[in-house]
């Protein structure tokens, strides 16, 4: 069988029995394909608000100091508004960006920004793997990621892979959806 072009490279067509086999795995991966886009989308849309919500608690303010206090991007935030303040502000644009990423059936082209967004903030929160003291495993050095604040760090590479993957999914449904007219100027 040759699976490029479909045909039974003995017989030269599919038999009926080919062709019923071959619609179920295809419609087989395009369910799987969409329950995984499902998930993608609105499973990373639920980490932002609910992480979001969370950042104004005191726990969750606290746990954050050691990221921000010791990142040149967040650090003199601290110095001006305070941890509480920092939360504060980080909890509103994680919502926002939740918020933004979980619209796409209604507005593809702001879910995508929420997805940029979220390119952002994990690139962000990945830079702390350079800035946070206690990432690396002590005795082992670089390769070697201590359980926290390493491992609990590294997850962002595939939420930022996540992120990537919906910005785009989503600027070409923004694109799809323009009428005619104004895609050709």
């Amino acid at each position: 069988m040759n699976t490029l072009t479909g045909t039974n490279t003995q017989h030269g067509v599919w038999s009926g029995h080919e062709r019923r086999k071959s619609a179920v795995v295809e419609a087989t991966d395009v369910r799987i394909r969409d329950i995984g886009e499902f998930i993608f989308r609105y499973g990373l849309a639920f980490v932002f608000v609910s992480i979001g919500l969370l950042k104004f608690t005191t726990y969750e303010a606290e746990n954050i100091e050691p990221f921000v206090a010791n990142s040149p991007i967040w650090s003199w935030a601290i110095q001006s508004v305070g941890l509480r303040g920092v939360a504060g502000f980080i909890g509103v644009l994680e919502i926002l960006i939740g918020v933004l990423i979980a619209i796409r059936a209604w507005s593809p082209k702001l879910s995508a920004i929420g997805s940029l967004g979220a390119v952002v903030t994990f690139i962000i929160t990945l830079s702390f793997m350079l800035t946070t003291p206690g990432v690396w495993e002590p005795g082992y050095g670089f390769g070697f990621l201590s359980a926290m604040p390493g491992q609990f760090l590294v997850k962002d590479i595939v939420l930022l892979g996540v992120s990537i993957w919906t910005a785009g999914e989503a600027f070409g449904a923004a694109k799809k959806a323009r009428p005619a007219a104004v895609r050709s100027t």
